[in-house]
């Protein structure tokens, strides 16, 4: 943890770049002020010198430095990042989806506890003694204790072929013990699941747009189309962040022709200035092609949904996508650390940018601005639909989003449905798809929920009573409306046996997919909830009339 007087000092460093610097590259492509650049870093390094000679107590350099480097990172946008050398294992996840560990995933539970949340599949965890459930409680000999679930993270993650002991509570007796595993190379899956939603129509969804991404993505769309007969395809890029900018293009490519423009990359450089067009002849030039976006599609997940949106070589189903039209790339620094910095933004190919967010142009609270409606351009897809710019990717057909309310909030902070389903040891689940909560399932859950005594959710009308509460007693109203006061706070009191009849549909489906998630893993939680979705079921009626192809036609002429 940094030292929080270095922290109060991250104003007065916070132009300091890497301790050392001699010199400034004059074979940058454009024009700078070096002599400006020179006196800046010259002006802080004897600030970080005298600073570390005079300051009353102890400093430590390398969190000294990092706070000033954070700090001024800050102040442009949330993408150019440092990294120092201990954190490489972050940049290689970044572009490979690999890390070197043992495959498990932590969740930090209501009352601190760190829990083994999930088990990658062929992982080292996987293979020792490991479950879902178990507490972590040390690390290599150092006791858990309040370090916090990325500090524990990181010391999890390191060099693979390397060994860490993890010490654990059993969720099965509470015994505990210590486990020595070996790290090995933890590869997140580029195409979590594909399959057919129906006897032609073809599913697939992208996890991240890493270096091996186009090829697993057109492997599965080989695999749908000649050996399952695919002969329309529903891609799904929700929740996707994106990634490499040269994976989307390829994968853009598997749909449109040899020589489409498939994006423009704009920067302060003629360096940064491209455009880049697709290489190979396509696999599927004909074939219907839905694609799915939410608010968290971002990045290359934009460039993919916004050129085929505007190539009309696809319908965009679901919700406004996040809007990132920044480029980034990774640039070495001494000593082993690395910088990813924004050099550029991108433009689809009728010349929109999706960037939503303006971070050169700040509110008084030093947020990032919205660019008004009035003030955002109207382009053009190949067929004359008009597409706007900086809103993300805006779908042709919007889905409204599902939203838990605060029971569900409050049973999903508070764990329960993974501490139920941790309790199921014994429950087999054989057919993902056809599994349902029975009544003897629902009343076995609504029991052991009642009988919790922690479970805190707090409603709107909750909040608003308080609010009141707080008014009539500044006005002097409290004593005289006492009693009307407590009897409105009586009828709004939480009653959670009534609460979970009232909200059993959302709950029941929340429960089932904890459940097929804990007995029969990632695959099985897709063939659950694919035919159930809003967006996949709005997918398949456009595919299968009139609607996909008129939606693609555009104005008429």
């Amino acid at each position: 943890m940094r030292n929080k007087k270095a922290k109060g000092l991250k104003a007065a460093i916070v132009g300091i770049i890497i301790l050392g610097v001699t010199a400034i590259s004059t074979t940058l492509p454009i024009k700078q002020d070096y002599f400006e650049m020179s006196k800046q870093l010259e002006i802080m390094t004897s600030v970080f010198r005298e600073l570390n000679i005079y300051y009353v107590d102890p400093l430590s350099p390398g969190e000294l430095v990092h706070t000033g480097i954070d700090s001024m990172l800050e102040s442009l946008d949330p993408y150019t990042r440092y990294y120092p050398e201990e954190k490489m294992e972050d940049v290689r996840f970044i572009s490979t989806g690999e890390y070197g560990g043992i495959g498990i995933s932590m969740m930090q539970a209501a009352d601190g506890q760190l829990i083994v949340s999930d088990i990658k599949e062929n992982s080292p965890a996987e293979e020792s003694t490991l479950e879902r459930g178990d507490e972590i409680i040390s690390v290599d000999g150092m006791s858990v204790g309040e370090l916090g679930k990325d500090f524990v993270g990181d010391r999890i993650k390191g060099t693979t072929g390397t060994e860490v002991r993890i010490g654990i509570k059993s969720v099965a007796d509470g015994t505990e013990k210590t486990v020595t595993l070996t790290r090995q190379k933890i590869k997140s899956p580029d195409i979590p699941y594909y399959g057919m939603l129906d006897e032609k129509t073809g599913y697939l969804t992208l996890s991240k747009f890493t270096k091996t991404a186009s090829t697993e993505v057109r492997k599965a769309l080989v695999n749908l189309t000649d050996s399952m007969g695919a002969t329309q395809i529903v891609f799904d890029l929700r929740g996707n962040g994106g990634g490499l900018l040269r994976e989307a293009v390829n994968i853009v490519n598997f749909f449109v022709p040899k020589g489409t423009k498939v994006v423009d990359m704009k920067g302060k450089t003629e360096a940064w200035n491209k455009t880049y067009s697709t290489l190979r002849n396509p696999i599927l030039p004909d074939t219907p092609l839905i694609i799915l976006i939410d608010e968290r599609s971002a990045s290359a997940s934009e460039i993919v949904a916004g050129a085929l949106q505007e190539l009309d070589r696809a319908v965009i189903v679901g919700m406004e996508s996040f809007g990132k039209g920044l480029v980034q790339q990774t640039k070495d620094l001494a000593y082993g650390s690395r910088m990813k910095i924004t050099v550029a933004k991108y433009y689809t190919p009728s010349g929109r940018c999706v960037q939503r967010l303006h971070y050169d142009d700040r509110d008084e609270s030093g947020k990032a601005t919205v660019a008004a409606d009035s003030t955002l351009k109207v382009f053009y897809t190949t067929n004359g639909r008009p597409v706007l710019e900086g809103r993300g990717v805006i779908p042709d057909v919007a889905i409204e989003p599902e939203y838990y309310n605060y029971v569900l909030e409050g049973l999903v902070a508070n764990d329960v449905f993974f501490n139920f389903a941790i309790n199921k040891r014994e429950m087999q689940i054989e057919t993902p798809s056809e599994f349902s909560c029975d009544d003897a399932l629902w009343n076995e859950f609504t029991a052991y929920t009642t009988s919790l005594n922690d479970i805190e959710y707090t409603s709107m009308s909750s909040e608003i009573l308080d609010a009141l509460e707080a008014s009539l007693e500044e006005e002097n109203l409290l004593t005289d409306n006492q009693n009307a006061y407590e009897q409105l706070a009586t009828l709004l009191q939480p009653n959670l046996e009534k609460d979970l009849l009232n909200n059993k549909d959302q709950i029941t489906r929340l429960l089932e997919e904890e459940l097929i998630f804990h007995k029969v893993n990632t695959s099985g939680l897709y063939q659950f909830q694919l035919p159930k979705d809003p967006n996949i079921v709005k997918a398949l009626e456009l595919l299968n009339n009139e609607e996909y192809k008129n939606i693609l036609i555009g104005p008429a002429q």
